[in-house]
């Protein structure tokens, strides 16, 4: 994997040049500081959710449970005092512990007015907004989001690594059937097992507290909490239809029928999942005419899925 392309990166946009540069052609985009100005960037802290929501019963995910690895749909392994979850964070210590898409602004409608969605991102969806917490070096697995919204990821109280791979290359990078996810390792990844990752092209980056990074609709992104922290995410339909029915489908039906089928063959499920992964890398190489393990350059505007 070739992860050296670099990223644009600004401390100021207004929504015009936004549009124009960066939404509308599906560019993602670091804002450097775009939350510093707002009364989270100034008040935002581990003590301060204590204080005022520290009360709140949470859902926490394990990473450490592999049975998550069958499918995008993931349950809560524990629920937990916020104000126990965040005493986790403060000793900056490696946990499996996370929470992710969780919607803290219902809790307490100050912290929505602390960081509203920026005008930039404004849209239906600027009323809601998620929060996503974790420990040092926790990482999330390789994906692209589910719904595909185009995201504009805010990072607080922490740095975050953040690999991203455009859309181009989902088949490349054995996305698994009826789901949004591989079960590759971009740390460490195994060419060997999975040749086609030779020829991946994407960003690694770190987001440091205060920088926003716009995600368009499609991209995988594979994330390390290089220190505890947490983020806030809000939404935006993209710029043409393809993307937001392509989202409802993924809901509608194709997590639906992951679902069921994991729930009929269990671990026969995703041994199949990952054999037509590999084989549709397979009919994509007989395609370009490449034999065996010889891989030759492959363009990837023509990738099938």
């Amino acid at each position: 994997m070739d992860l050296s392309l670099g990223i644009d990166a600004v401390e100021n946009i207004d929504i015009e040049k936004f549009n124009h540069c960066y939404f509308n052609t599906q560019k993602p985009l670091v804002i450097k500081g775009l939350s510093k100005d707002t009364s989270a960037g100034v008040k935002w802290s581990i003590e301060y959710f204590k204080e005022i929501v520290g009360n709140v019963m949470v859902d926490v995910y394990d990473n450490s449970n592999k049975k998550s690895a069958k499918s995008a749909f993931t349950v809560p392994d524990l629920k937990m005092q916020f104000s126990e979850y965040l005493d986790i964070l403060t000793t900056n210590e490696h946990t499996d512990l996370r929470i992710f898409l969780f919607d803290l602004f219902k809790y307490n409608s100050r912290l929505k007015k602390d960081f509203p969605c920026p005008d930039i991102f404004k849209g239906i969806l600027d009323n809601f907004a998620h929060m996503f917490f974790g420990s040092k070096d926790t990482t999330v697995r390789i994906h692209y989001d589910i719904d595909m919204s185009n995201v504009l990821l805010t990072q607080f109280g922490g740095k975050k690594r953040v690999v991203l791979i455009a859309p181009e290359y989902t088949s490349l990078l054995y996305c698994l059937p009826l789901n949004t996810y591989s079960l590759i390792d971009p740390d460490k990844p195994d060419y060997k097992k999975y040749p086609a990752l030779k020829h991946i092209k994407g960003y690694d980056f770190i987001l440091d507290p205060g920088d926003s990074l716009f995600m368009p609709s499609g991209y995988w992104h594979y994330m390390t909490y290089l220190e505890s922290g947490f983020s806030v995410s809000y939404r935006r339909i993209g710029p043409t239809l393809k993307s937001p029915l392509q989202g409802l489908i993924n809901l509608g039906l194709y997590m639906p029928a992951d679902k069921l089928l994991n729930k009929v063959m269990n671990d026969k499920w995703l041994t199949l999942k990952e054999q037509i992964a590999e084989r549709r890398i397979h009919k994509l190489a007989l395609g370009k005419d490449i034999f065996c393990n010889e891989w030759k350059t492959i363009n990837p505007s023509n990738h099938i899925n």
